[in-house]
């Protein structure tokens, strides 16, 4: 039961990370939304674009410990000390 409560959390963290970059896309950027995916691609930027998606995290973490689901709110701190890691990694190397 805890584990899955905590998967749920990890998802719902992935999930925010996505619609977080999407949103960043389609609200901050001049061009068509295939456009500026093309031009971040091209440039290698994507590691920019899902860390600044990886903010709507806060909003979801907050959200699951409002409602009193830590459990869940654990699976979202997870997913995000996990994709910092991951860039932190590749930031080095």
């Amino acid at each position: 039961m805890k584990n899955k409560e905590i998967i749920i959390g990890i998802i719902a963290g992935i999930i925010s990370t996505i619609i977080g970059s999407v949103l960043y896309l389609a609200l901050f950027s001049s061009y068509s939304f295939m456009a500026s995916l093309n031009h971040i691609l091209k440039f290698n930027s994507i590691n920019k674009l899902i860390n600044l998606g990886a903010l709507l995290n806060l909003a979801t973490f907050y959200f699951f410990l409002h409602k009193n689901q830590e459990l869940r709110a654990k699976g979202v701190l997870i997913i995000t000390i996990i994709l910092a890691f991951v860039f932190l990694i590749q930031k080095l190397f």
